[in-house]
């Protein structure tokens, strides 16, 4: 069996609910359930599933409303999924676009550097507060885990810009007076 990328895994994952669905309906439940710590775009969604027909583990149905060809995971795209979830997850990559603002924060405009945290911790706040308010619908379990696991990522960036980006901003704005 070909190894599965974590966007194919992803997918199987969401279909061996047993509920067969579109690109489109796939697409939206991504949004929601990983959309926020896993990027995947529409186009990958489509791409990953022709290749997961071309490769026996989900199969198309006929198409539905407006063209949308649901799919169902098959026996083989269990086995495939169940082997795939079962393996260590390696090591994370961080990529995180922020970082590399700071970074290279020397080359902004004076003032800039701030203007941008300001903007992204109020990104952060605002996720922070949305994870907060799915609590209460969230059962324990693995969804609450890592909803968990979201709250602190937000809560960690913003203490992050408090102790040490904020700071750097306004003493980068002092030195450039």
């Amino acid at each position: 069996m070909e190894d599965l990328n974590p966007t194919a895994a992803s997918l199987l994952g969401f279909l061996a609910g047993g509920v067969a669905m579109s690109g489109w309906e796939l697409a939206g439940l991504t949004d929601v359930a990983i959309g926020p710590f896993w990027n995947v775009t529409r186009s990958q969604i489509y791409r990953e599933l022709r290749d997961l027909a071309d490769r026996g583990l989900v199969e198309p149905g006929p198409p539905g409303r407006r063209d949308r060809v649901p799919y169902s995971i098959t026996t083989t795209g269990r086995q495939a999924f169940s082997a795939w979830i079962a393996q260590a997850p390696g090591p994370d990559l961080i990529r995180h676009r922020l970082l590399l603002t700071v970074l290279f924060a020397d080359h902004l405009p004076a003032g800039r550097l701030r203007e941008i945290l300001t903007e992204q911790r109020a990104g952060h706040t605002a996720q922070r507060d949305a994870y907060r308010r799915l609590e209460p619908a969230v059962e324990a379990g693995p969804a609450a885990a890592t909803l968990a696991f979201g709250i602190a990522y937000e809560e960690m960036v913003l203490t992050w810009m408090d102790d040490v980006a904020m700071p750097l901003a306004r003493r980068r704005r002092r030195t450039d007076r």
